[in-house]
């Protein structure tokens, strides 16, 4: 039995396609049943599109609460019932009130290390921190999110990613999104292997 992924997704969407991908050479036992997206001009629905994948477009409304938005999204993706909800570049906080529709259920890729650069701009950050001399590496993780904590869910896997003597934005931002690639991937395959010994009798 298929694992059933449901991915929410902002922008271009290069993590949604990493799963597509392996999906379709069967290096994880998973399908990707819909995707859904907080930005209508996202580039992550024209890639599920062109794989006959759904879509849904889950705008937030003028002076919207977090919790109304969220419920709203909870409504739209229960109907393709997932067995894993994967944050790939979703830029939005989720609050309990989604977060308790799917438990033990949603993963988060984040481009840093455990406990480093929670948020926003990560990469761009970390670069920052390199340039100023106080950075010698970062990295990726894909965690749990089990509550409304800023990148703080139990870690599924993690990998750094070690900065070049004359690395550019543009160099190390390549070399992070394939270790983000890589990483989800397998932090899926993990994902599916726990829950299969956990259902074997």
């Amino acid at each position: 039995m298929k694992l059933h992924i449901v991915v929410l997704a902002s922008g271009g969407g290069s993590n949604l396609q990493a799963i597509i991908d392996a999906c379709a050479t069967g290096d994880i036992e998973a399908k990707v049943v819909g995707v859904a997206t907080d930005n209508p001009s996202a580039f992550a629905i024209q890639r599920a599109t062109k794989h006959h994948i759904d879509t849904a477009v889950v705008a937030p409304l003028d002076n919207e609460a977090r919790t109304s938005f969220d419920s709203r999204l909870a409504q739209t993706i229960s109907p393709w019932r997932p067995d894993l909800v994967v944050l790939a570049g979703f830029m939005r906080k989720l609050s309990v009130s989604f977060i308790q529709h799917f438990p033990n259920s949603i993963i988060n890729l984040h481009p840093a290390l455990p406990g480093q650069l929670p948020g926003i701009n990560a990469i761009e950050r970390a670069y920052g921190e390199f340039v100023a001399g106080n950075r010698s590496s970062s990295g990726v993780m894909v965690h749990y999110v089990p509550d409304e904590g800023i990148d703080t869910g139990p870690v599924i896997a993690s990998m750094p990613v070690v900065f070049k003597e004359h690395d550019t934005l543009h160099d190390f931002e390549q070399r992070m999104h394939a270790t983000e690639h890589q990483l989800l991937i397998s932090a899926i395959r993990t994902i599916i292997s726990q829950r299969q010994k956990v259902t074997t009798p």
